[in-house]
């Protein structure tokens, strides 16, 4: 899925980045310049930005420890494969592949990719009709001109949906334009459109090239990359001392002293104080936490023993009476043997889906399905789900702007601290954020920071 399909085609006067040679050159000092002199780096998370970083300073030299509070790496990679198809919870999507370095990553480490084209698309309204190709491009033609209007209309202090509202108080309430402020923007961003800046919204850039699905599991790329290093699983990271000279990690009790750190954990863990800094850390950057938010997208993975779609679609889309919900369907079909569809929940309603019962969502789920091909069709044999909201290692998906927030505070993120405390995540790229490219990048930014010192 181009999750920046729908808005970097129209949003003019914003260039895509030509700068790609530079952000993945190294900026490292020449080999015989980098002297470790047998100083420790602590990173704490094994997401893919704490384990870029991992990987780039031990090869450099320095003694390396990873802290992971769960109990294998990935952070928000994280691929369940119990029904015989791997099921990624969190990253499915290599989003620009061209120069993206995730591409060459996931070749390297035998993951498996598929392009999922978005013009193999049907959707259908509340009746079971399916829109006709020349409304959907008219629909979204007007939808992509919308986005800029709102972008530049926008204020600081104001949602997205207030200036969307405004400007078109009868698509506001119109379904198809649900649906695609939906699928399109909230899949895009991760926040709700109330939530969503109406200035900043995505103002991020893009890799090129049409995106493409790992299809044998996300983890392939992390669990690649994690060769070799000194990772210390099922160890929660709960206070960071960087008064002194040396920087004390609490973790699970125990006091790990290092010279630098590397925080790499979501920005719904530094959001939720999980971590305490000593001494606090800088004004800013803790108006930077605060000013930006964290979405949540969940998804939902249905098997039958036949199918009853049209297997031959990727996409199916539904225009649903509530705005995020079970709205756009993914053929796993195309790309497994698996007779399976894959659903998402976007906004304010993926937090909703957290406290229904698996029952509950599934017969949603099915009610969308027989509007659309009757009430004849089975119930799924098998079913998975994610909870992104709710879990103490991310509490949502990824970054995005919100109101109030500016995209200058990504780059506050990502400001080290007294040259021991560095910040990695996709959180802290500013062109890049919510990518897994994003926290990869981000994972290399700092440990070249720290080879510079």
């Amino acid at each position: 899925m181009q999750r920046r399909k729908f808005v970097k085609d129209t949003l003019t006067g914003i260039p895509l980045l030509f700068l790609t040679p530079t952000l993945l050159a190294s900026c490292d000092k020449d080999d015989e310049n980098i002297n470790p002199n047998g100083k420790t780096v602590v990173v704490i998370g094994g997401g893919i930005s704490g384990i870029a970083a991992a990987k780039k300073l031990k090869e450099k030299g320095f003694t390396v420890i990873i802290l992971e509070a769960q109990e294998k790496v990935g952070g928000r990679m994280r691929t369940d494969r119990s029904l015989g198809v791997a099921f990624d919870e969190g990253a499915s999507w290599i989003h620009g592949p061209n120069g993206n370095p995730i591409t060459s990553l996931a070749s390297q480490s035998g993951a498996n990719t598929f392009l999922t084209s978005d013009d193999s698309v049907e959707v259908f309204d509340t009746t079971g009709t399916a829109y006709t190709d020349s409304v959907l491009t008219s629909a979204e033609n007007q939808f992509n001109s919308a986005l800029g209007a709102v972008r530049n209309a926008g204020i600081q202090t104001q949602s997205f949906q207030t200036v969307f509202n405004s400007l078109y108080p009868t698509q506001a309430n119109d379904q198809l334009w649900k649906y695609m402020l939906s699928a399109f923007l909230e899949f895009n961003t991760g926040g709700d459109i109330s939530k969503l800046s109406s200035k900043f919204f995505d103002d991020d850039e893009e890799y090129t090239g049409e995106d493409v699905i790992i299809t044998n599991g996300y983890d392939k790329v992390t669990d690649f990359l994690a060769q070799g290093l000194d990772i210390r699983l099922n160890t929660r990271v709960t206070a960071i001392n960087y008064s002194n000279l040396k920087v004390n990690i609490t973790a699970n009790g125990n006091t790990i002293e290092a010279d630098y750190v590397v925080v790499s954990v979501p920005l719904g863990v530094l959001k939720n104080n999980a971590i305490t800094f000593t001494p606090a850390l800088p004004t800013n950057k803790i108006d930077a936490i605060t000013n930006t938010n964290i979405g949540n997208v969940n998804k939902f993975l249905l098997i039958w023993d036949t199918p009853f779609w049209d297997t031959n679609l990727q996409y199916i889309g539904f225009t649903a009476d509530t705005k995020g919900k079970f709205n756009y369907f993914l053929n796993i079909k195309k790309f497994t043997p698996s007779n399976g569809l894959m659903t998402f929940a976007f906004g304010d309603y993926a937090t909703v889906t957290e406290s229904m019962t698996d029952s509950e969502i599934s017969n949603e789920i099915m009610l969308n399905l027989k509007n659309i091909y009757g009430n004849g069709i089975p119930n799924p044999t098998n079913f998975l789900r994610t909870k992104w909201g709710q879990n103490i290692n991310s509490y949502g998906a990824y970054s995005y702007a919100t109101n109030g927030s500016t995209s200058a505070d990504f780059d506050t993120l990502a400001n080290e601290v007294n040259n021991k405390v560095f910040f990695a995540g996709e959180h802290t790229e500013r062109e890049y954020r919510g990518t897994v490219h994003g926290a990869y990048l981000s994972g290399i930014r700092e440990a070249e920071k720290i080879i510079d010192l």
